[in-house]
């Protein structure tokens, strides 16, 4: 699934395309991204005809898109889920599963998704944040995140410190890419208890998890393959940057030991083996 900086590419893609943009049709190509609309197919288009965009937004890994009379629809990019847009009358990408016309008849969104993972719903009320996702903790760019208080929710559990990285509602944005990234720059070892962490610690691994992802937003995201790019069709580059994920074999930037790859909660977890020693075990 797409991480923060990779979802805020596309949010922020959206905004000269959507915003004050009025509905004229929605084809669902494919009833499959519109399951999660218990009505069907032919209700979510003809329900969402006539309405006009506000601004995207996004907590997290997700992503909304506000109407002006106060629904959303909530998008789930899952693995391969891309928006796309595209004059009328141009081709389908390949795999185009809905695809979005406007009143002002200029270029159209289209919502393409190769796996299926993903998809589109409407979230009644929920242009300021969809109560499907009201549980979704806020994410290190929302102004209102205070690291100083997630640390110190982290310094309460006995889990380890990549797994709460991961908690969604713990702290929300973070994947394996950037948890790999974030550790590697605060120098520790994922499985690290968030117990055992000073507070100080916990912050600088909050704020390293921060600053990795701002870079990646400056370098378009991370992109392996065509699975992930804007709504342009351009891919991000910050896959050149990484220092730890993927790197396995590879001297570390800061030490020059080989990365390591070792199994973590059915994926890979990457580190260098002097920076982030494993933790003793508690006798």
């Amino acid at each position: 699934m797409p991480e923060l900086p990779e979802v805020e590419v596309v949010r922020a893609g959206l905004i000269p395309h959507l915003v004050g943009r009025r509905i004229a049709a929605v084809e669902v190509l494919h009833p499959r991204p519109v399951r999660r609309h218990l009505a069907g197919p032919d209700d979510f288009a003809a329900t969402l005809v006539g309405r006009e965009f506000a601004e995207p937004r996004r907590r997290g890994k997700y992503l909304w898109l506000p109407f002006v009379d106060g629904d959303a629809v909530l998008v789930h990019l899952g693995m391969s889920g891309q928006f796309r847009t595209a004059e009328p009358g141009l081709a389908d990408a390949r795999n185009t599963r809905v695809r979005f016309s406007f009143n002002d008849g200029g270029h159209e969104l289209r919502f393409v998704d190769q796996r299926m993972f993903g998809g589109l719903s409407l979230s009644v009320g929920g242009a300021e944040l969809p109560p499907e996702i009201a549980h979704i903790a806020l994410d290190p760019f929302d102004p209102a995140y205070s690291p100083a208080d997630v640390a110190r929710r982290i310094r309460t559990r006995r889990s380890g410190i990549k797994r709460l990285l991961l908690d969604q509602t713990v702290v929300s944005g973070i994947g394996n890419i950037y948890a790999d990234e974030a550790l590697w720059r605060a120098r520790l070892h994922y499985d690290k208890p968030g117990e055992s962490l000073t507070q100080r610690a916990a912050v600088d691994v909050l704020t390293a998890a921060r600053d990795v992802m701002a870079d990646a937003l400056d370098q378009g995201g991370t992109s392996f393959d065509a699975l992930y790019v804007n709504v342009n069709g351009e891919s991000g580059y910050f896959d050149r940057s990484l220092n730890a994920y993927g790197q396995e074999g590879l001297p570390c930037p800061r030490c020059g030991t080989p990365i390591r790859r070792e199994a973590f909660m059915n994926r890979s977890s990457y580190r260098c083996p002097r920076c982030q020693r494993r933790p003793r075990k508690a006798s």
